[in-house]
């Protein structure tokens, strides 16, 4: 995990962002939040499990179908599987240390 910091690499609204193997964040001051961290490192064990690639057209596909279904962006964000799976444990610092594999299947 490498965590970059820099604002402009966000949309407005955003915290933090994975891309492999990067987390980058919008301050300094995320590097101290544990939950915002670990939903972010969900999102690196999701990426490895599916090769990092296919992580990316996963995420994209659902994404687009959730916006055709919803019609809202925000909406469709929030009930991709990987976002599910991460904002529902985020608050759970030990929840990578149980998680079995391909645990977004459930959301």
């Amino acid at each position: 995990m490498i965590v970059i910091v820099n604002r402009f690499l966000l949309r407005e609204g955003f915290n933090g962002i994975t891309l492999w193997p990067f987390i980058i964040l919008r301050s300094n001051s995320l590097k101290n939040d544990p939950i915002l961290l670990n939903h972010e490192r969900i999102h690196l064990r999701q990426q490895l499990e599916l090769l990092i690639v296919f992580f990316y057209v996963w995420y994209a596909v659902e994404f687009l179908l959730k916006w055709y279904k919803y019609g809202n962006r925000l909406i469709a964000y929030k009930n991709i599987s990987f976002e599910r799976e991460a904002f529902t444990n985020e608050a759970n610092l030990s929840y990578l240390k149980n998680r079995g594999l391909w645990r977004f299947w459930k959301y």
